[in-house]
């Protein structure tokens, strides 16, 4: 218990420091860069730094957490504390238990940030505050289907939950049958609705007997019922930073019309599953060190570990990209690298567990 407390209290310490280094350098270098194209406004420079920091922490805290172990590990060697902890008659798996824990915890905490809607689409909001001044920009000229319905709406307001210019065409055995004018639509209750709408009938038949072309006007219409405003605006705009609620619905509504849920998945993929490689990975550079620094050249080790990480980040972060744009799949991109390193970290952990 002793020495879980011990390497758990000098992990978080690095882990901070670490993370806290690598988010003042992004956030710092990207202000830097994009100071000028920002308003002049202070609220909205602090806002746009707020959410270029959740960005930030998205983005690195998996990261920070082994090269936190690294930093954790090399302290226990250099200070000599290590050989006193297997002299104590503390195992290898012992020394590790501390780093797979604490890692694990921060990670569950790290997915349960996703359900909030201000960490999980800061990038986004951070990007729209730069180019538009405001952290929620309206989307425009929105074409979809829904149920066998084709849906236009020329201005979306996500935050006003409210639709302008809605066009919806009615297709009925390859031909037009009905199309559905309106100002605008306003979501409540889970459903859009219209209070005053012109919809145009075009008969069966186009004949000298036929009557024509109808023109009738409704109210109090209800269309497109449980899509929210939030999935039509990411999901048709080919957006990937979902909430895990918004990535959920978005897949139940899309599953329902036959329509490819590839990048939803992968997005829920990264939420769950691709933090994990933090521990596994830790797993794995633990026992490559030796344990005494006379058996090791602590900065090369330290460049190594460096280097092997950043390499696996790289490949990850390319693989969720590839996804992202749907060149492979996201089970490929994401699940499959996690199930290899989770078993070369079951191999070593075994390995290891059995000769001490």
């Amino acid at each position: 218990m002793l020495a879980f407390k011990y390497i758990a209290f000098h992990y978080l310490k690095y882990f901070f420091v670490i993370m806290g280094a690598l988010i003042m350098f992004l956030v710092g270098f990207d202000y830097m860069g994009n100071a000028e194209s920002l308003s002049k406004s202070a609220n909205l420079i602090v806002i746009y730094l707020v959410y270029k920091t959740f960005f930030a922490i998205d983005m690195l805290l998996p990261i920070s957490l082994v090269f936190a172990m690294i930093s954790t590990k090399i302290f226990l060697i250099r200070s000599n504390a290590l050989v006193s902890f297997f002299s104590l008659g503390y195992s290898r798996v012992d020394v590790l238990r501390p780093f797979v824990v604490v890692s694990t915890v921060i990670i569950l905490l790290f997915i349960s940030l996703h359900s909030w809607s201000k960490f999980a689409r800061a990038d986004e909001f951070s990007t729209n505050i730069r180019s538009n001044g405001q952290y929620l920009s309206p989307t425009r000229d929105l074409f979809f289907t829904y149920k066998g319905q084709y849906v236009y709406f020329a201005r979306m307001l996500p935050l006003q939950e409210k639709a302008e210019g809605i066009r919806v065409f009615t297709v009925k055995n390859n031909s037009l049958k009905e199309v559905l004018l309106a100002k605008e639509a306003i979501y409540r209750d889970g459903s859009w609705l219209i209070d005053k709408a012109d919809i145009i009938t075009k008969p069966d038949d186009f004949s000298f007997s036929s009557p024509g072309i109808n023109v009738q006007e409704e109210g109090s219409l209800k269309i497109l019922k449980g899509f929210r405003p939030k999935i039509l605006d990411q999901v048709y705009e080919g957006k990937v930073n979902f909430t895990i609620q918004d990535a959920i619905d978005a897949i139940e509504l899309l599953r329902e019309q036959g329509v490819n849920t590839n990048t939803i998945r992968g997005a829920l993929y990264k939420i769950f599953i691709y933090p994990f490689f933090v521990p596994f990975l830790i797993v794995i550079i633990f026992f490559f060190v030796p344990v005494s620094a006379r058996f090791l050249n602590v900065s090369l080790f330290s460049f190594g570990a460096i280097l092997a990480t950043l390499l696996i980040w790289g490949i990850l972060f390319t693989l969720i990209e590839l996804a992202n744009n749907k060149t492979i799949s996201s089970e490929i991109a994401l699940i499959a690298p996690i199930i290899i390193l989770f078993l070369i970290a079951l191999r070593q952990w075994r390995k290891y567990r059995m000769s001490t």
